[in-house]
């Protein structure tokens, strides 16, 4: 590995890993409670377009990047003498395992789930729809919160005691 990579890995993982955690937490306390407010066809409808228009190269960017970089960081850790950031880039890259989890046998299920649920227009009620996803992809999505929020902490951790 290159020097220039080393050393970019490190504050690469962990900005990137901080804007997924961010990202995440924003849905948590914020986008989900708002739509928690709406009607059901407003929640479905919303929710199917952000599933639509989130899967693009900057998201991709975060949720497939930060763990690279941190896989990264860790190679360089381990290649290197930073050794005192061993313990705590390891648990990152293992809380972005659990992102990574957690987001494939939790949200993405429940995204499918609701994009072939059928049209929410007058005809098709979408309350059914609404049960059986807000709820569960909520917890889902709590869970991945606290995974990435677990993942930057220790990227933050990993940066101060030295690479």
């Amino acid at each position: 590995m290159t020097d220039l990579i080393a050393a970019a890995a490190l504050p690469a993982a962990t900005l990137t890993t901080g804007l997924a955690a961010g990202l995440y937490y924003g849905f948590a306390c914020a986008v989900m409670p708002g739509l928690a407010r709406t009607d059901d066809r407003t929640l479905v409808t919303a929710m199917r377009h952000v599933n639509e228009a989130i899967l693009n190269g900057w998201f991709l960017l975060l949720f497939l990047g930060s763990p690279a970089a941190t896989a990264l960081a860790l190679a360089s850790v381990l290649g290197g003498e930073g050794r005192a950031a061993l313990p705590w880039t390891a648990g990152a890259l293992a809380a972005h395992v659990a992102v990574l989890a957690i987001t494939f046998a939790g949200n993405v299920p429940l995204n499918n789930a609701l994009a072939r649920s059928g049209p929410a227009g007058p005809e098709a009620p979408p309350a059914a729809a609404r049960a059986g996803f807000e709820r569960p992809w909520r917890r889902w999505n709590t869970l991945r919160t606290a995974a990435a929020a677990v993942a930057f902490g220790c990227l933050v951790m990993a940066m101060a005691v030295g690479e």
